[in-house]
């Protein structure tokens, strides 16, 4: 299955895109080729885009992810871009998506399938089990409630493969957890 190709007409059609927020200063000699009827704006190049907005996350029937300069607050307005290259497909229930966790930021996010590294071992879900997957991995990296019963020497090494099951099994948490009981 080859890439789809993304442009001005479709770009904004089922895809999922990590945008990168840059400064205003960027689009500060460039004119706004299209507002959205939500007040986003968008700056067309030949190479991408540059989008104005103050809301990120679903948009319509996308999934956009800004990757900040600093913290993010929505609602706050700010530029981001995004090649063209960097739209993929997107519908709610194909398996499209992966999740990956940062363990110095202990940030956790979700890719799409097609962004992969061949020798990295992923599990693909569809947006509604990364959702909820991701909601358990947070849990599971900033609480200890989840442990509560569970046998084990030290919670941080318990956390890592815990989280590394969740993330490359399709084991439920109650199937993975069973394991440490």
């Amino acid at each position: 299955m080859g890439k789809k190709t993304y442009a001005r007409h479709n770009f904004h059609s089922h895809t999922f895109c990590i945008w990168k927020e840059v400064p205003f200063s960027a689009i500060s000699e460039l004119k706004v080729n299209y507002t959205s009827q939500s007040g986003s704006q968008y700056i067309f190049t030949a190479a991408g885009l540059y989008r104005i907005s103050n809301h990120w996350g679903r948009v319509a029937n996308c999934h956009w992810r800004l990757v900040p300069l600093a913290e993010f607050k929505n609602q706050y307005t700010t530029v981001a871009y995004a090649n063209w290259t960097d739209f993929y497909s997107n519908d709610d229930t194909a398996k499209l998506f992966f999740i990956k966790v940062d363990w110095l930021t202990r940030e956790v996010n979700f890719y799409h399938k097609q962004t992969a590294d061949s020798n990295e071992k992923v599990i693909f879900r569809n947006a509604k089990e990364v959702a909820k997957t991701i909601r358990t991995i947070k849990e599971v990296l900033s609480q200890e409630d989840w442990a509560k019963y569970l046998k084990y020497d030290d919670l941080e090494s318990l956390r890592e493969k815990v989280i590394a099951e969740l993330v490359g099994t399709s084991k439920t948490f109650l199937e993975v957890k069973k394991a440490y009981l």
